[in-house]
């Protein structure tokens, strides 16, 4: 320990606070594996606070340190100002928990951990530099808070961790417009949108720094104010003195915050082995692990962690060794592999091909795999040569014949008594369909699949991808793929993997798939999920992965004149914008808007980032078009056309097979935990419907020569659910009556007639009837409707008066996933609700969800129901299902036959909640026909 804190000292604060919320948005949620804890921002915090410590700092070399925390909200600032940070929300439910982590992780670093009740970490920091510099040493304040900026000078300078540069007196200046013995000052006029500081109204940071400037600082610009030329301005600065000086005293950092500690205690120390790896190892950290201990020259510990209580451990079985894995180069091998999979009736298939799209890809491989230890590569289109302009690739050496693998193998993918098992085996399903076209392809069956078993499992807990599986149930970490194929410009396609580097790769794949199915078949029937597998999801892969085959056609001169005309409304848009902004800017620039409304213009709500930049999120730009400004609806306008022309007018062009001239999305089937199917490359589930831009683009989608599209669409159908499950008589009546049911709700809240009703109040009948499923907040409505918060909660309060069965479903819901940490469909579908027992505001989020999800996730069981069933209802007519896009099926049909499919398909949608479930509401179906989309919908 040092004699003390003087002269040539130099003393590092480190934000501890910003720290946190950097490393919790910069990096994707992590979750130990041993116990679900939330540890994604503790493992960032850690990087940085390594990064920190092995540092090279230079000439800003610390001999003391400390990482300075804020103790809690609720500072000496709020009795100042009761409002202050009043509109800052709540911490990410699952950032919670993490807080008291990172103060572990900071003594477990050996590095001084301060945080003082009642008072901000930013205080804290104020008080510590100030004293090093009374003390004759210097500080660094390691942050890119600009409320620290007022400290700077003298000794103290700021260092921002994110950009890497020294902040002082010039760059404050540049930031601020006055030096930092005037930053108070500016922050006092400007307020701070963020902290819920007022200042003055309409001065921002340019203004603010103006006037300080011309008259020297805060009181002589306050005693003076009847001198300034501007008359609202002048005016602002009267009717607000009072507001103004509140404003300066909360920005004001305090540098007398009471200490328990000297500078001396902060003295450098470095990290001790075995607690610092003791801690990361806790944590299971295990890459950091690694390294620190590497650098320190010690041994990583092991700590042995247990599973979480819900998940079954598998079987004690041989570890995965990829290098025993057989390639599979003569006929006899192959017939002998056959053979075991009859005799086994049963083996996991997976395949390597030359690309993700299923229309497009080329067979390269073929995985087998029929008991843990056993399973093989059949290569059969890898290969070798040049392959760029002047060169040709040619097959490798060694293979068989992919023609003569496939009819060999056409048997028992077919044969209905050995049960083909893969992990999404939709791809592979897709992939087998397309060979041997002579042959009529080879459909697979019957399938299971690994990736939904999980899914039917654990659907909201973690993703089901084949890498993680393997990790979290099988405690195996599978070959990268980056280590075959490289990655960037490097890049090769995995047909050009040698062979013998392919085999232990693909090999592992069909054995890991093997071994997650024989850890998840045995939880079906423990965890009740066994029906909900085998009746809504495992069915589901050939009736997509035929719908996905079929694709829909595309007029792709209809989406160039679209373009064209989406990229005039643009220029149109973007002159409106230039001349109400009185200045030509970037309008797709974010940073450029941002300092064109809140800077120049004046206008409230700013809030200001970590980078400095304003948000002008589509919240914000809502917010302010209530508010009568047309600056920020003109751009919300712009944003809107851009996105589709950028994202269906000029993709969905690139989207066409070139072979079939048809767009051909994929459905994801786990991708929802509710149930909702996804819509990926293209996406054609997020179309716009209800604007006339939007119902443009679906006339791009069109039926065959001869044909008709055909939409069928669920009436309101999570509407129908609600009723139900919450037994609710007057809605359960309405919709036995046919009634309009937005207008009944309407009738019943506010005691009007239905005949003659005002649209408007109807509309806003129709949006609590919508939202309250979701869990509207009267802030929610409020902006839904451009009304007042305040009258939108009165709104949402007069409903749950009329319909109490809803507060009390609500209630109940909750109270049962509290219990469980589930909640459960009609149709025993089981959705986790990780979160439900947090406390606080930010459990509202997982409160929202539980309440919504036995909701849409019935309905979207029930639209799985029908399209399981579908293909057998129309399978003598001339038609083929082509895409789902929420509660709305489309087909193509023969011109002559579209009545008869209505009639089929309606039939089958209306009924398919039973015999499982017997409705107290019908369901109903609106049908249309078409030459297009838009035309049928």
């Amino acid at each position: 320990m040092s004699d003390g804190f003087g002269k040539g000292c130099h003393l590092h604060l480190i934000d501890g606070s910003a720290y946190i919320f950097r490393a919790y948005h910069a990096l994707p949620p992590l979750t130990r594996k041993s116990d679900g804890l939330p540890v994604g921002a503790v493992a960032g915090f850690c990087n940085m606070l390594w990064k920190y410590v092995t540092d090279e700092h230079g000439s800003t070399a610390p001999t003391h340190a400390a990482v300075i925390f804020d103790h809690s909200a609720k500072t000496f600032r709020n009795e100042i100002y009761g409002l202050y940070k009043a509109n800052r929300p709540e911490p990410p439910e699952d950032l919670r928990p993490q807080f008291p982590l990172t103060r572990e992780a900071t003594r477990a670093f050996n590095i001084a951990c301060i945080e003082i009740e009642g008072y901000e970490a930013d205080d804290i920091i104020a008080t510590l530099a100030c004293q090093a510099r009374a003390a004759g040493g210097s500080a660094t304040i390691i942050s890119s808070d600009k409320d620290l900026m007022q400290l700077v000078g003298d000794g103290v300078d700021m260092l921002d961790p994110i950009k890497g540069r020294l902040i002082g007196p010039d760059e404050v200046r540049e930031k601020f417009g006055v030096g930092p013995d005037r930053v108070v000052d500016v922050q006092a006029l400007a307020g701070d949108a963020v902290d819920n500081v007022p200042g003055a109204p309409g001065i921002g940071i340019k203004t603010a720094a103006q006037l300080i400037n011309d008259f020297g600082d805060l009181e002589t610009l306050l005693a003076r104010a009847d001198e300034i030329k501007q008359p609202k301005r002048r005016q602002t600065l009267t009717d607000h003195a009072d507001q103004i000086r509140v404003s300066k005293r909360l920005v004001q950092l305090d540098c007398r915050t009471p200490l328990d500690f000297t500078l001396e205690s902060l003295e450098v120390r470095d990290p001790q082995a075995d607690s610092l790896l003791g801690f990361l190892a806790e944590m299971e950290f295990r890459t950091l692990t690694a390294r620190v201990a590497e650098r320190l020259g010690a041994k990583p510990p092991v700590v042995a962690s247990a599973p979480p209580s819900h998940v079954a451990v598998a079987p004690e079985l041989p570890a995965i060794d990829p290098a025993s894995h057989e390639c599979v180069t003569d006929l006899a091998v192959l017939d002998r592999w056959i053979a075991d999979i009859r005799e086994a009736g049963r083996f996991a298939i997976d395949t390597e091909t030359t690309d993700l799209d299923e229309m497009k890809a080329e067979l390269v491989g073929i995985s087998l795999a029929v008991a843990p230890g056993r399973a093989c590569y059949v290569p059969v289109g890898h290969v070798e040569g040049s392959d760029d302009l002047f060169g040709t690739a040619s097959l490798a050496a060694g293979q068989l014949d992919r023609d003569e693998v496939l009819a060999a193998l056409k048997p028992v993918l077919e044969d209905p008594a050995i049960l083909k098992i893969g992990q999404n085996i939709k791809y592979d399903w897709k992939i087998m369909a397309r060979q041997l076209p002579a042959a009529g392809g080879i459909r697979m069956a019957p399938i299971a699949d690994t990736m939904l078993m999980s899914y039917a499992l654990n659907a909201g807990t973690h993703n089901h991808g084949m890498d993680e599986l393997a990790e979290r149930y099988l405690g195996h970490k599978c070959i990268p793929i980056k280590e075959l194929i490289g990655s960037g410009k490097a890049q090769i396609g995995f047909a050009r993997v040698a062979i013998d580097k392919a085999t232990p790769y693909a090999a592992e794949d069909a054995e890991v798939t093997f071994r997650l199915w024989q850890h998840f078949a045995p939880m079906l029937p423990a965890e009740s999920v066994t029906t909900v597998y085998e009746t809504l999801e495992r069915p589901m892969v050939p009736v997509l992965a035929r719908m996905e085959m079929a694709g829909i056609r595309v007029d792709g001169e209809h989406l160039k004149r679209m373009s064209n005309a989406f990229a005039q409304k643009m220029a149109q848009l973007e002159e409106e914008i230039h001349e109400l902004a009185g200045e030509k800017f970037n309008v797709g620039s974010p940073k450029q808007l941002g300092e064109i409304l809140f800077d120049r213009m004046g206008l409230a709500g700013g809030k200001q980032g970590k980078t400095g930049a304003y948000s002008t999120s589509a919240d914000v730009l809502e917010d302010l078009a209530a508010e009568g400004h047309d600056l920020p609806a003109r751009i919300l306008d712009w944003r809107q056309v851009s996105k589709l022309k950028s994202t269906y007018t000029d993709a969905l062009q690139g989207h066409v097979n070139p072979v079939t001239g048809r767009v051909h999305t994929s459905y994801s089937i786990a991708g929802a935990q509710t149930g909702r199917l996804a819509s990926t490359d293209p996406n054609l589930q997020n179309i716009p419907v209800r604007s006339e831009e939007g119902r443009r683009i679906r006339e791009a989608f069109v039926a065959a020569p001869g044909h008709r599209l055909v939409s069928l669409d669920y009436s309101q159908i999570e509407l129908r659910i609600l009723a139900h499950v919450a037994e609710i008589p007057a809605l359960k009546q309405a919709f036995k009556d046919g009634m309009d049911i937005h207008a009944m709700t309407a009738s019943q809240m506010f005691g009007v007639p239905v005949e003659g009703m005002d649209p408007m109040i109807r509309r806003q009948a129709k949006a609590i009837n919508f939202g309250v499923i979701y869990g509207i907040s009267g802030f929610g409505l409020s902006r839904n409707l451009r009304i007042p918060r305040a009258e939108a909660q009165d709104f949402i309060n007069t409903y749950f008066e009329r319909f109490p069965e809803i507060r009390a479903y609500m209630d109940r819901t909750v109270a049962d996933a509290k219990e469980t940490g589930f909640v459960r469909t009609l149709f025993g579908r089981r959705i986790n609700t990780p979160g439900i027992n947090q406390s606080g505001p930010a459990a509202g989020g997982a409160r929202r969800a539980a309440i919504n999800a036995p909701i849409q996730g019935a309905a979207a069981d029930i639209i799985r129901r029908a399209m399981i069933r579908m293909p057998d209802a129309i399978a003598g007519l001339p038609a083929k299902m082509l895409l789902q896009v929420h509660d709305e099926l489309v087909f193509e049909v023969e011109e002559g036959a579209v009545d008869d499919l209505i009639v089929a398909a309606r039939q089958v949608m209306e009924s398919a909640a039973e015999p499982a479930i017997k409705l107290s509401v019908p369901l109903d179906v609106d049908a249309g026909s078409g030459a297009n989309w838009a035309e049928a919908h």
